[in-house]
């Protein structure tokens, strides 16, 4: 019998996502490492567009993905740090300054600061998820990242408020709670992400990051090391399927499979003498189609996808910001000329990211599919060191920026 983990090391993923429900079990080393130790998945069908459907699958999914990951990691779950996804995910950037009390900043100064940012309107059906600090400026001295302990009179902050709809942040909970697990943080997927999935060298040039799941495309634009814009797009990896399937004339489930063995976003790239074999709607016989026209489908849906982006990267007006480019992650990104279709698209260079940052089981979640997984984990694990760092009073300029990142309504 192997000994049960303690509880304070250890440190849960929940991606609820629309095509699957992933728990990734981590356990956080002496340096602050995450070794991931356990990975439930299962397929989930209670979600649409990102968005809870069906409570009573959706519980189910996460049940199993979660006694999957117990069992693997030889440990029992009771919190974990979940995503949220979907259209209603709103944010904006603003701002909050504060006369700084002693002439020096403390932290209580912060946190005050930090308040005076986030009272912007909110719809009374959206409640504030996330308060993340760009930069502080002190008495007109900008570009400053930890101002805990500097001296001055006044004190601003220029923050990333995101902002989700209250029924779906609930239904998260709910569906959750009803598994017999805590929600320690509620977090929007493309922030968690881009844990996993960016370097600090690509946030500091300035990057767009796009998580092209199953239901949603989840976009974050980074410039200096800061968020700057996070949006998301209801068009994703089932639209594909869906024009598979109606193109092709085959069920759905079928169209899913054709689309991860065959499917090509490039039209160039499929050989023309290449079939595809297509089980027909009901008990006719499968017939044989051209690859080619396959790919004709894909293509065109994909270019919409990525002019969806193009226009969402152009609106938050940080098009010419990206030095570092595009990063591509998620479980539609790693299909075959994806890469060649968006540099096409965005006249900019193109990577896709497998996670990062983990060890353990590095080797199976190193897969695109699991970026929100790992970003979550990597997340909280972070976030727990805050905790305990805030009670020993940790110093350094990393803690005191982590901690200023994690302040938001949690």
């Amino acid at each position: 019998m192997m000994p049960r983990k303690t509880e304070k090391s250890l440190v849960v993923g929940l991606d609820v996502g629309t095509s699957k429900v992933v728990a990734i079990v981590g356990e956080i080393q002496a340096d602050g490492s995450v070794e991931v130790i356990g990975l439930g998945s299962h397929p989930c069908r209670g979600l649409k567009r990102g968005v809870i459907v069906d409570m009573a699958s959706t519980e189910q999914a996460i049940q199993r993905a979660v006694e999957e990951a117990e069992l693997m990691a030889g440990c029992e779950i009771h919190s974990v740090f979940a995503g949220i996804s979907g259209n209603h995910i709103g944010s904006l950037n603003s701002d909050g300054t504060v006369a700084i009390k002693d002439k020096e900043v403390s932290e209580g100064d912060v946190d005050r600061v930090l308040d005076a940012a986030r009272a912007v309107p909110v719809a009374a059906d959206q409640k504030i998820l996330h308060v993340l600090p760009q930069e502080y400026v002190i008495d007109n001295q900008g570009g400053i990242r930890q101002p805990i302990g500097m001296s001055g009179v006044r004190l601003e902050a220029h923050v990333h408020v995101v902002t989700a709809a209250l029924s779906a942040t609930q239904n998260i909970s709910k569906c959750v709670s009803r598994c017999g697990l805590v929600i320690d943080e509620l977090i929007m997927q493309p922030l968690a992400a881009s844990f996993s999935a960016l370097t600090q060298d690509e946030k500091d040039l300035g990057v767009c990051l796009v998580d092209i799941g199953a239901g949603t495309t989840d976009i974050a634009v980074f410039t200096d090391g800061a968020i700057r814009h996070t949006a998301c797009i209801p068009i994703a990896g089932d639209q594909v399927t869906n024009d598979i399937a109606v193109a092709l004339r085959t069920p759905t489930q079928h169209a899913e499979d054709i689309k991860i063995k065959y499917a090509c976003a490039l039209e160039q790239l499929a050989r023309n003498d290449e079939t595809i074999q297509v089980p027909s709607v009901g008990d006719r016989t499968s017939r044989r189609l051209a690859r080619q026209t396959l790919a004709q489908v894909v293509e065109a849906r994909y270019r919409e996808l990525f002019s969806l982006v193009l226009a969402e990267l152009r609106r938050s007006g940080l098009e010419n910001m990206v030095a570092a480019g595009l990063v591509m992650t998620g479980g539609a990104s790693r299909i075959e000329g994806a890469e060649e279709l968006a540099e096409e698209v965005f006249h900019m260079p193109v990577r896709l990211a497998t996670p990062h940052g983990v060890s353990g089981l590095a080797d199976v979640v190193s897969n695109a599919i699991y970026a929100t997984g790992v970003g979550l984990l990597l997340y909280g694990s972070r976030a727990d060191s805050n905790r305990s760092l805030s009670a020993s009073g940790g110093g350094d300029d990393f803690v005191g920026r982590l901690k200023s990142w994690f302040r938001g309504e949690f």
